[in-house]
């Protein structure tokens, strides 16, 4: 109950201080510093899952093809097809979230106060806030953004630059650390500061893999010795503070599921949990009425006769399990999560396969339990899911399994970053035609590809709102097909 409290006083406090969602003017305190830190902590932590949980959340499902277009519903038809651009207006949301909501609270806290641990929790919500900007946009203002009227048109950064500058903020703040504790209100961690620290820890790790893969090789020395020191967090850092009740709900159920019958399964996730017999299968996802199997929609098909034929209906496909999405977390990091990224450090950078394996098994457990499923993780680990063959690429495809109905956005970027899962060569009418063209799992081109050149989507427009307001967005609007900085093939 307490945190459902926070979580209203957290939307309370983001609507008086960020009612002016343009950044590049000063929001409106009304009441200056009469909004302690204690009280605007949790806004920031909301505005930040707000972002994630929501908006990243829906079009990260469809862009990692755990999600379709239900066949009878018409609401995503863009996201599915990938006919998106600045005037869809699809990041607009998380982009004022993040900075007129989560980094300009986060700016006035700085103000408020010198204790060292409650800045750093700050810089660590900070690091997380601006690498969600540079995953979607890679370039986005920071060296002259939050100003205010001082600087109305921050210039944009290269998203390496931003990567480099709050990692190096974030190293600046824990060396700061002087034995304060931390005083804010704190529904996330509970103002346990080790419990922050290994959240820093888990965010660097994810970003020196970026780097690493971004063509950054002074980044492997970092990620082996973070993980050779193993100070992370425990449990996942979940925003846990939804109820099935009006007014309360998960932020991605309040304005995107509940609204309509629009969300299906999709081919790819279905046919490798499948062919894994995951038990998890069924967790999130409902057998087909027709018949109570398990069945995907091929992505971008629901308009394209060829693949789907012309009698398409919802019935034909299986939905996605909306009675478990009501007051469900937002997952800001996964303990899964985690675990894969240590074991891929393992096999990589240290020639470890042993500490590797473990790592692996830890992540698949961990996942497991999370969703309740704790006693059929043995099994699991014993068949399909046992450690065998190409070892990173089984790495990789269990945390796209894993990141499911978890942390959406997280799933896209590691898929952009790891090429797994990879694209089949295949098209959909193709494996249609002979099943035998199509790796189980494998993502698939969507049979209807409007602005993704028979690709799959690399990165998001820039937000309108920066369009309308920052003179400085750059001009040439930014495609689909653009890749972000660390996505170097």
């Amino acid at each position: 109950m307490k945190k459902k409290i926070y979580l209203l006083a957290a939307v309370g406090l983001m609507t008086i201080s960020s009612c002016d969602l343009d950044i590049n003017q000063d929001p409106n305190y009304p009441t200056g510093n009469d909004i302690t830190p204690d009280l605007q902590f949790p806004s920031v932590i909301s505005a930040i899952a707000d972002a994630t949980g929501d908006q990243m959340f829906n079009y990260g499902g469809f862009f990692a093809q755990y999600f379709d277009q239900m066949p009878e519903a018409n609401q995503y038809n863009d996201l599915a097809e990938l006919n998106i651009d600045e005037s869809k207006d699809i990041f607009n949301r998380c982009y004022m979230n993040l900075y007129a909501g989560a980094l300009m609270d986060i700016e006035d806290i700085k103000g408020k106060t010198t204790n060292t641990a409650n800045l750093f929790a700050c810089q660590v919500l900070r690091t997380h806030a601006f690498q969600l900007l540079v995953d979607n946009t890679s370039e986005t203002p920071y060296t002259e953004a939050l100003g205010g009227a001082a600087n109305s048109s921050p210039k944009y950064d290269d998203g390496k630059t931003v990567y480099e500058g709050v990692l190096k903020e974030l190293d600046e703040a824990e060396a700061a650390l002087n034995g304060d504790k931390l005083t804010m209100t704190d529904p996330l961690l509970g103002k346990e500061l080790a419990q922050w620290i290994g959240y820093a820890n888990a965010l660097r790790l994810r970003m020196y893999l970026r780097l690493i893969d971004g063509g950054e090789s002074g980044y492997v020395a970092k990620a082996t010795a973070l993980v050779q020191a193993d100070n992370f967090f425990s449990g996942d850092i979940t925003w846990d503070v939804f109820s099935d009740q009006e007014g309360q709900f998960n932020p991605w159920y309040q304005s995107v599921f509940r609204l309509a019958n629009n969300h299906c399964a999709c081919y790819p996730i279905v046919s490798y949990m499948s062919n894994m017999d995951d038990p998890r299968l069924g967790y999130y996802i409902k057998p087909r009425t027709s018949d109570n199997t398990f069945v995907g929609q091929f992505p971008g098909s629901k308009q394209d006769s060829k693949v789907v034929g012309t009698s398409y209906k919802n019935k034909d496909v299986s939905a996605i399990n909306y009675d478990i999405t009501h007051d469900m977390p937002v997952y800001l990091f996964t303990q899964s999560e985690l675990q894969f990224l240590i074991a891929e450090v393992y096999l990589r950078f240290s020639n470890n396969e042993a500490a590797a394996q473990e790592a692996y098994e830890e992540a698949v457990a961990a996942d497991f339990a999370s969703r309740g499923m704790a006693n059929k993780t043995a099994d699991f680990l014993a068949a399909a899911g046992a450690w065998k063959g190409d070892k990173l690429k089984l790495i990789y495809m269990q945390k796209w399994t894993a990141l499911f109905m978890r942390d959406h956005m997280e799933a896209w970027s590691e898929i952009r970053r790891t090429d797994v899962p990879a694209l089949s060569a295949a098209t959909a009418l193709q494996i249609k035609s002979d099943i035998s063209l199509y790796t189980p799992g494998d993502l698939i081109r969507p049979a209807q590809n409007k602005k993704g050149n028979d690709g799959l989507a690399m990165s998001m427009p820039y937000s309108s709102s920066s369009r309308k307001y920052n003179v400085n967005t750059p001009s040439k609007a930014r495609q689909i097909t653009d890749r972000v900085f660390w996505d170097v093939k």
